[in-house]
C-alpha cells in the first residue's frame, strides 16, 4: 500500500506515469518544451497517509535564482479549485534555501509535508505549478503539469 514517488524530469512533451498504488495514480508533463533536471521524490504514494510525508528535490535550474515566485493553479474534475501565488525569494533575508543557486548549480533539499492538512476528495485533479524569476510573471523558469487521481476518499 505504501509506494514510492519518484520522478526525475528530462524529457519535454512527454507524459511520464509517476506513481501508483491503491489509493493514487500521478503523472506529470512540462508546461514548455525545454527539457528539465529535475527529480522529486515522495514516500509514501498515497493520499490516504494522516502522517508527514518525506519528500526530496533535485533541480538544476537554468537561470540563476535570486528572485522566485511560485504560482499554483489546481483543478478538481475540471473545475478551477485554488490559485496561490507566493514570493519563496526576494534577495532579501530569504527563508527558503532555494533562494541564491545559480545558474547549472544542482540545489538539493528534504523537506515535510503534512498529509494531514489537506483531506482529497475522490477525482481527477489537474495542478499546474508554475516558478517565476519576476514579480511579473513573465519569465518562467520551470513549469509542471501534473495529474493526480485520487481513487477513494479519504474521509
Amino acid at each position: 500500500m505504501f509506494g514510492l514517488l519518484f520522478f526525475l524530469l528530462f524529457t519535454p512533451g512527454v507524459s511520464e506515469f509517476l506513481c501508483m498504488s491503491s489509493d493514487l495514480e500521478m503523472s506529470y508533463t512540462f508546461c514548455d518544451s525545454t527539457a528539465h533536471d529535475f527529480m522529486f521524490n515522495l514516500t509514501p504514494c498515497s493520499i490516504m497517509n494522516k502522517s508527514v510525508w518525506k519528500a526530496d528535490l533535485t533541480w538544476i535550474p537554468r537561470s540563476d535564482i535570486t528572485f522566485l515566485k511560485a504560482v499554483f493553479n489546481v483543478w478538481y474534475d475540471s473545475a478551477k479549485v485554488l490559485l496561490w501565488k507566493e514570493v519563496l525569494c526576494s534577495g532579501v533575508d530569504d527563508e527558503y534555501s532555494v533562494c541564491g543557486t545559480l545558474k547549472g548549480a544542482t540545489f538539493a533539499t528534504t523537506f515535510d509535508i503534512k498529509g494531514s492538512r489537506t483531506k482529497f476528495p475522490k477525482g481527477n485533479y489537474n495542478i499546474i505549478l508554475q516558478g517565476f524569476s519576476d514579480d511579473s510573471e513573465n519569465n518562467m523558469v520551470i513549469c509542471l503539469n501534473l495529474t493526480m487521481i485520487v481513487k477513494q476518499d479519504a474521509f
